[in-house]
């Protein structure tokens, strides 16, 4: 489990003006974008984006583009990246977290809205609709993601206890101490900055604040790595040409994967960041894993 450990002065936020519980538009659900500062890139500074030498402007921009392209089809991309199991992973995922009737929970990359409905219906609609209640931030940088979720948050019926906020995850527009709980499924390998994303994170939860990240990791044992590979490079590309005729978006997202550090080193990240009880547990041979 992985928690909060440093101890500061909590801030004195009014979570209504994030979370419109009690406000909801005639649209029900409403979208806020907060103006903060934004964190800096600077393309003298190279990064990777998949397995090309980028900018981090560069890889910004690009890493937009690529979620802009797949938001429409995103569930289906997860099931070509995963063989439809990131269901079952998201599953467990809710269950580990297991959030309270009060609980607080910032969704980062969450733009769909796949772990913040999950979220409210393990909660239940009694813990949303009272005072002071369960409720979520769904998180993004990119706004076609976000539109997405605001749409099926409308077809399944979520109007309460939800908000949808656009941002960076370098830069979070919250007041320190603010959260609960901070989740970030499949997302924090596209950021640029990851260590400065975990201490955002850091930041914005309370003291014993939670963090749990899933996310596509290093596959053991290597006779299955190579197997692993062969459809990654093989098969998922030419099938999002196939499903989303996107080639390019899912060559990268393939790409990422491989460049995203292993179990070990991403929990040491974490550790740096402040965090403390960090631990990581396998999902299918740790094709994902969950750091927790």
């Amino acid at each position: 489990m992985i928690l909060r450990n440093a101890l500061r002065l909590r801030g004195s936020l009014d979570l209504s003006k994030y979370h419109n519980i009690n406000s909801i538009t005639s649209s029900l659900l409403h979208r806020q974008r907060f103006d903060r500062q934004a964190s800096t890139y600077s393309d003298d500074k190279t990064t990777h984006f998949g397995f090309k030498n980028v900018g981090e402007k560069e890889k910004k921009e690009a890493v937009l583009s690529v979620f802009h392209s797949v938001a429409d089809s995103y569930d289906l991309m997860n099931d070509a990246m995963s063989l439809g199991i990131h269901r079952v992973w998201k599953d467990a995922f809710m269950k580990k977290l297991d959030p309270g009737p009060n609980t607080k929970l910032l969704d980062v990359a969450g733009g769909t809205g796949d772990i913040s409905f999950r979220f409210l219906d393990y909660v239940g609609k009694e813990a949303v609709n009272k005072d002071d209640g369960a409720s979520v931030t769904v998180f993004d940088i990119n706004a076609s993601m976000l539109k997405v979720g605001e749409a099926r948050a409308s077809e399944l019926g979520h109007t309460k206890g939800i908000s949808f906020v656009q941002g960076d995850a370098q830069e979070l527009p919250f007041e320190d101490n603010t959260f609960d709980c901070y989740t970030i499924a499949f997302g924090i390998r596209n950021v640029v900055k990851i260590d400065e994303a975990l201490k955002e994170a850091h930041r914005v939860l309370k003291p014993g604040g939670r963090f749990m990240c899933l996310e596509f990791s290093k596959v053991k044992p290597q006779e299955l790595e190579s197997l692993y590979d062969l459809y990654s490079f093989q098969v998922i590309p030419p099938m999002g040409k196939i499903l989303a005729g996107d080639w390019d978006s899912y060559q990268y997202l393939v790409e990422s994967i491989r460049k995203f550090p292993d179990q070990e080193t991403f929990a040491e990240m974490i550790r740096e960041a402040g965090f403390s009880f960090v631990t990581y547990e396998d999902y299918t041979f740790g094709v994902a894993a969950v750091h927790s």
